[in-house]
């Protein structure tokens, strides 16, 4: 009998991706070397440069966050592991390491929407896996028995939910790059109404 990796040792794994991600992106973030002449309004003005990286970094803290909460949510709910379920996370992880690098474009190329589009795609291919790996536990009866029919609609239209909104902010990208920034956090508050629609 072949032995499968256990579910717990597949979630860890999963957890050292994400604090990888967050690391690395952290550790990019490069701070301009300043003439030590400089007056106080000089140095403000330059730091205020660094104004629109530091906005990608928070908001892309927090879609890390968000995706690894949902990661534990639809993990934690599943009982058994087997051959295609590892492989699908670890192509969801894959985007996920893909999201630093997304970052490091978004900084040096500025807001063309081109540049935001490849970083939506990341996110939308990451959330896309996750909600396969749900799915695919679901057909193949691998999730908790116990979960009620509240719950797992819960679940599902979480997974679902992250893919639509990076989609719909590639198009309004075509129109605000930043705008599109800031309507990812539309994430925020509409996974708070299904908490309160779909109870546990």
């Amino acid at each position: 009998m072949r032995r499968q990796i256990r579910l717990e040792h597949v979630i860890s794994f999963g957890d050292a991706i994400f604090a990888f991600s967050i690391t690395f992106m952290a550790i990019s973030i490069q701070i301009p070397n300043l003439p030590d002449d400089l007056t106080q309004t000089q140095l403000f003005d330059r730091l205020m440069e660094l104004r629109t990286h530091f906005e990608i970094y928070a908001i892309s803290f927090f879609i890390i966050g968000i995706y690894w909460i949902a990661y534990h949510q639809v993990l934690g709910h599943i009982t058994r592991s087997h051959g295609t379920m590892i492989w699908l996370n670890l192509c969801f992880l894959f985007f996920i390491t893909l999201i630093s690098f997304a970052v490091d474009l978004q900084v040096d190329y500025g807001f063309y929407p081109i540049v935001f589009s490849i970083y939506a795609l990341v996110l939308i291919f990451a959330g896309s896996m996750l909600a396969v790996i749900w799915f695919h536990a679901k057909k193949n009866e691998l999730i908790d028995t116990t979960l009620t029919a509240s719950a797992i609609q819960n679940i599902t239209l979480q997974s679902i939910l992250t893919p639509i909104v990076f989609a719909v902010s590639i198009l309004i990208s075509l129109i605000n790059v930043q705008t599109a920034y800031y309507f990812w956090l539309t994430i925020i508050p509409a996974k708070i109404i299904i908490n309160k629609k779909y109870l546990y």
